[in-house]
């Protein structure tokens, strides 16, 4: 069910919104949720519907944009926005506007290389700035290092974490577990995948399938005495959408 302010409320009140579209589709599953799904505002629940739609966008645009697949000891960046770590992520130079250098990788893609998880990151970057706009954007997040968990922003650091949901909706982080892994190919030991909606998902490397699918390029790489079968997890990883939302509604300084 969706409450707001102590009300439960149907879709319909919420606005209009074509058939098919992400924020129906979001929508229905969260009234359709035996748990109660708050919200203070109607604001704060279409930011989180807007959002989620800007994160489906910008991973088809990744997708799209031809990023390259690299495991950490390979990744590259464009050196004139990114300085490559030691350990294969990338941190913002001084000086560069965080939203320049994000934009930069859907634009000058072939310059970079990454692995499946930092795309994550990129793709949740890339949809808060649609957003909030540049110069928000920037006063946001003064300082990215783009790579996997390990130097998550904390305003996004719930992405990082991915748990058990009552409900799972497009827009959050999903990952395909392969225990089997063949111990010569460790990259293949799973998929970090954005939930497109309709049984569709984006993984970097894999590109936009359904989950037989990236189940079946996972089970290709298996050890040779398998005997389980890559399987997506029951849980997800999502951002704390009302924390980003208080961004978004403050007055600029």
């Amino acid at each position: 069910m969706i409450v707001i302010a102590g009300n439960t409320v149907q879709p319909e009140s919420i606005g209009e919104f074509a058939p098919g579209s992400i924020e129906g589709i979001i929508l229905n599953a969260l009234a359709s949720s035996s748990s109660k799904n708050a919200y203070d505002s109607a604001d704060q629940l279409k930011f989180e519907l807007t959002m989620r739609r800007e994160i489906i966008e910008a991973s088809k645009q990744l997708y799209r944009s031809g990023l390259g697949f690299e495991i950490f000891r390979e990744t590259r960046c464009n050196p004139d926005y990114w300085k490559r770590t030691a350990e294969g992520g990338f941190l913002l130079k001084d000086g560069i506007r965080p939203s320049q250098a994000i934009m930069d990788i859907y634009k000058n893609s072939s310059k970079y290389g990454t692995e499946c998880a930092t795309a994550m990151m990129i793709v949740y970057y890339k949809a808060l700035l649609t957003i909030y706009g540049e110069d928000l954007f920037d006063r946001t997040f003064p300082k990215i290092e783009l790579m996997n968990w390990h130097h998550i922003d904390r305003l996004l650091q719930e992405v990082g974490y991915i748990s058990k949901r009552d409900v799972y909706l497009p827009g959050d982080r999903r990952y395909f577990a392969n225990p089997d892994v063949d111990p010569l190919t460790p990259e293949w030991q799973g998929e970090n995948v954005i939930d497109l909606s309709g049984g569709k998902y984006y993984g970097h490397g894999i590109g936009i399938h359904d989950a037989e699918a990236i189940v079946r390029a996972l089970n290709e790489n298996r050890s040779e005495d398998a005997d389980e079968s890559a399987h997506l997890l029951d849980s997800a990883g999502r951002p704390n959408f009302k924390r980003l939302f208080d961004i978004y509604r403050r007055p600029a300084a």
